[in-house]
């Protein structure tokens, strides 16, 4: 019942100064605004590349000529184009090696591809992948109807091709034909349909369905391969080999294309794990700068609150008399001004997490995230909030307890 009757009064107390309050708890929800926003905007990109680089199959790395997040000036970009491309021969000679692992497989793609098939025909935003045969395994890649690519498509250069659903939907608007042998083209060459995939998970709110399938060699004569670069996946057996494969994979690479003792690897190695912590890296230096802004934000908010519960402090000075005139005790009138205080920050840091929550998922939503709340951000806003009040509240609180109950009844 006294803790009911001190919030009721503290209630009282900052409605009766509605305007000092108000502007008293805008840096309050400045600073718990800054943390939430994009902590929320970070937590919704996370996730999103989460999905997108858990594409690979499980226990999966890829070998390839690029990074995976490309960053830097001129003279990294320099580095990385000057490399020499990861060639057929190259996976070759790495899957006859890598006997410890569980499928070897090399990709190139082409995008903003146009397919048609009769007079239907896609936007120039479809991507072509040309696979060799384990690929369907290191990319989780399924075929719903059909078949999948198999040696003879692979090894006899074969025109056929696999769909993935959203295209699927774009070039047979007639539901009731079956696509299976149906011939479609692709940058004027014919490909036999041979299967479809499942339905792909998004990345981004995009859908990973727009795209087509084919044999690396078929990729290769339509496009030219010794201009292209190729990206190798590697599957372990489970995730004990995990590490012990991408050190075997390393050196193998190394050999096979003569990289000297001591030099840098002409190549990157690509897991899930390397591209989230380049990203947590990426996004880190933003929360930090978040942060400083909210801390500042937070530290003006903590002396404004001192500064106006002193001056409360000062015009209830005879109200202060008269409670302890009453049998207020000292421990009463320290937990009111304590509770008005952390009663202040909350409000100011609630309203700062609904809006934090709501902007970083309006932002988050443009850059098509998945929406998300920050439980654990929200929880460290509301504890911020309890401890800038406390901490900020208790010289006011500890001087309006201390205060002589006579010399405040004559208080004028």
């Amino acid at each position: 019942m006294e803790l009911i009757e001190i919030l009721k009064v503290a209630l009282t107390s900052l409605k009766a100064n509605k305007l000092r309050s108000s502007l008293t708890i805008l840096g309050i929800i400045v600073g718990i605004f800054s943390i939430i926003a994009i902590s929320t905007i970070i937590a919704m990109l996370q996730t999103s590349i989460k999905e997108g680089v858990s594409s690979l199959g499980s226990n999966t790395f890829q070998v390839q000529k690029w990074p995976a997040v490309r960053m830097g000036g001129h003279g990294d970009w320099a580095k990385y184009r000057n490399r020499k491309n990861i060639t057929v021969d190259n996976f070759d000679d790495l899957d006859e090696k890598l006997v410890e692992s569980k499928a070897v497989a090399a990709t190139s793609g082409r995008g903003g591809r146009v397919i048609k098939y009769g007079n239907e025909k896609t936007n120039p935003n479809v991507r072509i992948y040309g696979i060799t045969t384990n690929a369907f395994i290191t990319r989780d890649w399924n075929v719903e109807f059909g078949r999948a690519i198999n040696k003879q498509d692979y090894q006899s250069g074969r025109k056929v091709v696999i769909l993935g659903t959203d295209l699927l939907r774009t070039l047979f608007k007639n539901k009731y034909i079956d696509p299976i042998g149906e011939e479609i083209k692709v940058d004027g060459k014919r490909l036999t349909i041979i299967g479809i995939l499942e339905e792909q998970g998004a990345v981004f709110g995009q859908s990973q369905g727009n795209l087509a399938i084919i044999p690396l060699t078929t990729f290769n004569s339509f496009y030219g391969g010794r201009r292209r670069s190729l990206s190798i996946s590697v599957m372990a057996e489970d995730k004990e080999e995990y590490a012990d494969l991408m050190e075997i994979t390393e050196g193998y690479m190394r050999t096979i294309r003569k990289v000297l003792p001591g030099y840098d690897n002409d190549f990157e190695i690509v897991s899930n794990e390397s591209v989230l912590k380049q990203i947590n890296d990426i996004t880190s230096g933003v929360r930090i700068g978040a942060f400083v802004i909210a801390g500042i934000a937070l530290l003006a908010a903590g002396i404004g609150i001192m500064n106006i519960m002193l001056v409360s402090v000062t015009e209830r000075t005879k109200e202060i008399g008269l409670r302890k005139a009453v049998g207020a005790k000292r421990k009463n009138i320290l937990m009111q001004f304590l509770t008005e205080s952390v009663v202040l920050c909350l409000i100011g840091g609630f309203v700062g997490i609904v809006l934090g929550i709501l902007v970083g998922n309006l932002v988050g939503s443009q850059l098509n995230a998945v929406a998300t709340v920050p439980f654990d951000w929200v929880a460290i806003g509301v504890l911020l909030c309890v401890l800038i009040g406390v901490g900020f509240g208790t010289y006011p609180a500890y001087k309006a307890s201390n205060l002589d109950p006579i010399e405040a009844l004559r208080w004028e």
